[in-house]
């Protein structure tokens, strides 16, 4: 059963939980409440009768007891900013209902991955209710890049287009814009960062740009379509126009980009996502549904669904395919269309796995070389002429996952031009890293945010960039490297894993970036059996305290690590185990299921 709060209170926050200073994944064990939040569950949980184990999880997120009661039951109604707040957005909302009012031709812009087919077919099926076709253009990856192209403006234009709206992008495409002035107006909806000089655009809504105050800069470019079409429709009502879309049916769209791009599930996001799960679960999207059957998603469908079976499903199409097959699943009425989609996207990410799997070996071969036994570089930069590079921005994830540092993976053409993406951790922006090495005239182009960035580069300057990661990263990555550690929620016995607790810790979620899921330790658990699944990729075990049952868990990509060799050898000698706590629905039956994501050897 789980330990109570003086148990741990008893604990020094500063001392490692179970007394774990290095795991088998070298990392740290942290009490993830310290006294001053324990106080603070002991007091939500008198407070608004909520059980123990709930309070300690919201107090070790740093919610506080007057914030306990909208966490848990976030609203639009109540979260949703007021969307003139956002800089531009009274322009844009006044410019797109003046095409609506006038049944102008419309084209939508945008990105190849999640965030971008949801923000393009939430507007497609906006302007759709008005009659409008307003037909979606996604570059393909590997011929156009990221982001509006000169050329690719121009054929939308030349195809009839008095009003270009981007989304997920065209912030930083000066050259793209300008190409349509006189032409065409361009609204560009987008969140990612930018410097201060924007493009001539009609109307730039971004809460990331420089001179936005909104406070809203945490939200992906779905939710900033949806305030933008939330803008429209009160113009549109102003002027007496109707009936308006339900836009609480489209919301849906918004949940599924905000989840995969993994912005911070705080505020209005978290409150787009609890209402957009309901809308899943009532399949109002056959798009939607018709990929969470090929994904043969059991159970009620939730934020691990959306990041880990939906998501990448939608991505492949971008990564390795057709780009515009994600957005064009999202906008479909047609449950036969929607079947036929999803199942070539089902079929492009199993490619895309195993392509996956070879390039990740082969680039952690590098990596090895590289780090030795040493502590090698603050940043991994790794890059081969074979690589694909609609799948570098997974190979850098992968990689800053298992080495906990950022990583950037370059695919080079027979050019000697590099398409890479970089992945960080927590408190390293990336993205400024790739702005001012673009400013210094190291890469041909390149942006991002704190957390993703994107890159083209010379094979030719790779020496040079090397030397200035090095030197701009150094102390920061160390020092960040050197705090971090696993934040552990409490501790508790596999016979304590009921589903009546996974049930109660489920009024906490969904779970996602800001509020991650609790992690619960198992300790002096004996590894009784272990066996690798999934192309050898992963490793299953059954768990069994010094006294009680057992209980089945999963390391995923672990095989290969230190954690997964160990959980494979077995011994007699007990774990400490790490891990997250869920249902499983197989067949009807429901189980709990744990997922780890450490362990440690105990000192006797």
């Amino acid at each position: 059963m789980l330990k109570s709060s003086a148990f741990q209170s008893e604990q020094s926050a500063e001392r490692a939980f179970l007394d774990v200073k290095a795991s088998l994944s070298g990392r740290r064990w942290l009490h993830a409440l310290d006294p001053r939040a324990d106080a603070m569950a002991m007091q939500m949980a008198q407070k608004f009768g909520l059980p123990d184990i709930v309070a300690r999880v919201l107090a070790g997120r740093g919610i506080s007891p007057d914030e306990a009661q909208g966490f848990l039951s976030p609203t639009l109604r109540d979260l949703m900013p007021d969307p003139s707040l956002l800089t531009d957005m009274d322009k844009a909302a006044a410019r797109l209902a003046d095409a609506i009012a006038r049944r102008e031709s419309v084209a939508i812009f945008g990105d190849y991955d999640v965030d971008g087919a949801a923000s393009s077919a939430l507007m497609h099926r906006y302007l759709r209710h008005f009659g409008m076709s307003a037909p979606v253009r996604i570059p393909d990856r590997l011929t156009e890049g990221y982001g509006p192209t000169p050329a690719a403006m121009r054929d939308l234009a030349e195809d009839g287009a008095s009003l270009i709206i981007t989304v997920d992008c065209g912030t930083t495409s000066h050259a793209a814009i300008d190409a349509v002035s006189g032409r065409a107006d361009v609204l560009v909806l987008d969140h990612h960062q930018t410097g201060p000089d924007l493009p001539q655009a009609k109307a730039i809504v971004n809460p990331n740009r420089q001179d936005d105050l909104s406070g809203q800069g945490h939200l992906c470019a779905a939710g900033v379509v949806f305030l933008t079409l939330v803008a429209t429709s009160r113009v549109l009502r102003a002027r007496g126009v109707g009936p308006l879309p339900n836009l609480m049916q489209m919301v849906d769209l918004a949940a599924l980009a905000t989840i995969c791009d993994v912005v911070p599930l705080v505020g209005f996001n978290r409150a787009l996502v609890v209402r957009g799960l309901v809308a899943m679960r009532a399949q109002n999207n056959v798009g939607i549904a018709a990929l969470a059957r090929v994904a043969r998603l059991s159970g009620p469908i939730d934020a691990y669904h959306l990041g880990f079976l939906l998501g990448p499903r939608i991505n492949a199409g971008g990564r390795i395919g057709d780009a515009a097959l994600g957005s064009r699943l999202l906008t479909l009425d047609s449950s036969a269309e929607a079947e036929t989609i999803a199942a070539q996207l089902h079929m492009l990410n199993e490619e895309r796995q195993a392509m996956e799997r070879a390039m990740l070996e082969e680039a952690e071969a590098e990596v090895f070389a590289e780090i030795g036994k040493g502590e090698g570089p603050p940043v991994l930069i790794t890059g081969r002429d074979n690589w694909h590079p609609g799948i570098v921005g997974l190979l850098a994830a992968r990689l800053k996952e298992r080495y906990n540092r950022p990583a950037f993976a370059i695919a080079f053409d027979a050019a000697g031009t590099g398409t890479g993406s970089g992945r960080s951790i927590s408190g390293f922006d990336i993205g400024a890293l790739v702005r001012e090495a673009v400013a210094r005239g190291l890469l041909v182009k390149g942006g991002g945010h704190g957390m993703a960035a994107g890159l083209t580069i010379q094979r030719a300057k790779l020496g040079e960039f090397r030397a200035f990661v090095e030197d701009n990263a150094q102390q920061t990555v160390s020092r960040l490297r050197a705090a971090d550690g696993l934040k552990i929620d409490g501790a508790v016995s596999a016979m304590g894993l009921t589903q009546q607790l996974v049930e109660t810790l489920q009024k906490a979620g969904p779970y996602g970036s800001g509020h991650p899921q609790p992690i619960f330790a198992l300790p002096r658990h004996r590894v009784v059996s272990a066996q690798s699944f999934g192309n050898g990729g992963h490793v299953r075990v059954q768990l069994k305290a010094l006294e009680g049952a057992a209980i089945g868990a999963v390391a995923f990509r672990a095989a290969d690590t230190p954690l997964g060799q160990r959980l494979l050898a077995g011994s007699d000698r007990p774990l400490h185990v790490a891990g997250t706590v869920s249902i499983d629905h197989y067949q009807g039956r429901q189980s709990v299921a744990f997922r780890i994501v450490d362990a440690a050897d105990t000192v006797d």
